[in-house]
């Protein structure tokens, strides 16, 4: 099986330098997503809120990159297969904390 959805896996800049949703409420996080669409950061699903996948389910964006530190791996929600991003990882933000 592969992912049919890279139309969506863009050059991205980075919403927030951590989950933009915890960040806003000051709750914590376990792992960081990238949404490869449009740069929303959000919570991976071990973090208590999930927001990673609520943005997925929210705007269909398939495809989010691992984002702390990048380990050079994405996911496509709607295919559920992992995709090898090593070669096109997502840079932090200039003074972020990873």
């Amino acid at each position: 099986m592969s992912c049919q959805h890279g139309a969506f896996l863009k050059a991205v800049t980075p919403s927030a330098d951590g989950c933009e949703e915890c960040l806003k409420i000051g709750a914590g996080w376990v792992h960081l997503r990238l949404c490869r669409a449009c740069g929303h950061v959000g919570c991976c699903d071990d973090s208590p809120n999930t927001h990673a996948t609520k943005h997925f389910r929210a705007t269909g964006h398939p495809i989010m990159e691992t984002y702390d530190p990048p380990d050079g791996w994405g996911w496509c929600y709607v295919d559920e297969i992992m995709l090898d991003l090593s070669d096109d990882q997502t840079p932090h933000l200039p003074g972020g904390r990873y």
